[in-house]
């Protein structure tokens, strides 16, 4: 059983659309998913629901996570059990810093970790950990003092969730289109946070139109995602026959392909 599945999925919005329209998807610990297509194909709708967004309902199907069903928990539970989505667009959180943000999701988890009781973590661990993470992140000591995404370069939000990620230590980190804006240095810092990140007792799926991400990502399975639905899946090589050839050859008509270690 993988860490994270998703079951015949279908997500609709609010007014009844359906976006997501039977993905089966499988991405256990020490594995990187990449899940590419167009612009409105509904990527960002599935990632959306695999956090619990309320905008976004699940109207068949189920998700499971390490062997339990999460189908119906709030995005706070889901976080607690070890979910970390990374937004495309970040949101501004004006009046709490970095600091206060990362070590009160910190104290969230552990307490939800520990039944219930608290057990926060010692502010000098704490601060000598975060140091640590942000000189190997690149990120600018100055930020940890500031609102959370307020004024934020593209760069910067996206450091700094990519920092959230390596405090937080989550079993299973979502990238929303985490490429989106980044010049080569930031882009090449966020991916190694991922790599870094997986592993034992982590896995990842990023999600992307892009294929320049996966050149410093290096995933071990690629899915293609066309109109709501996983049209076809293969090894890393197959993110380079999309960028040499784009979407226009693979479309929900084509069906996908079976036995997908994902």
């Amino acid at each position: 059983m993988a860490l994270l599945e998703l079951k015949n999925l279908h997500v609709a919005l609010e007014d009844g659309t359906e976006i997501v329209k039977g993905v089966d998807l499988s991405v256990d610990t020490n594995q990187i998913h990449a899940v590419m297509g167009p612009n409105g194909s509904g990527k960002s709708t599935l990632a959306y629901a695999l956090m619990g967004h309320p905008a976004y309902k699940i109207t068949e199907g189920q998700i499971l996570f390490d062997g339990e069903d999460v189908t119906e928990l709030e995005a706070d539970e889901r976080a607690q059990r070890g979910l970390f989505l990374a937004f495309q667009y970040p949101h501004a959180i004006p009046g709490v810093t970095v600091t206060s943000f990362l070590r009160s999701a910190i104290n969230a988890v552990r307490k939800a970790r520990n039944g219930g009781e608290d057990d926060p973590v010692k502010i000098k661990d704490f601060r000598v950990d975060m140091l640590a993470a942000m000189e190997k992140l690149k990120v600018p000591r100055e930020l940890a003092q500031r609102y959370l995404n307020d004024g934020f370069s593209g760069g910067e939000k996206k450091r700094v969730e990519i920092l959230q990620m390596a405090m937080l230590k989550p079993r299973m980190a979502v990238l929303d289109e985490t490429d989106s804006g980044l010049d080569i240095d930031a882009l090449k810092t966020v991916a190694q946070g991922v790599r870094e990140l997986v592993g034992e007792e982590t896995g990842a799926l990023v999600i992307t139109h892009y294929q320049r991400i996966l050149n410093y990502v290096q995933p071990d399975f690629v899915h293609v995602f066309v109109d709501g639905r996983i049209v076809e899946e293969g090894g890393p090589e197959l993110a380079h026959k999309l960028e040499a050839e784009g979407y226009e050859g693979f479309g929900a008509a084509n069906g996908r392909s079976n036995g997908s270690n994902a």
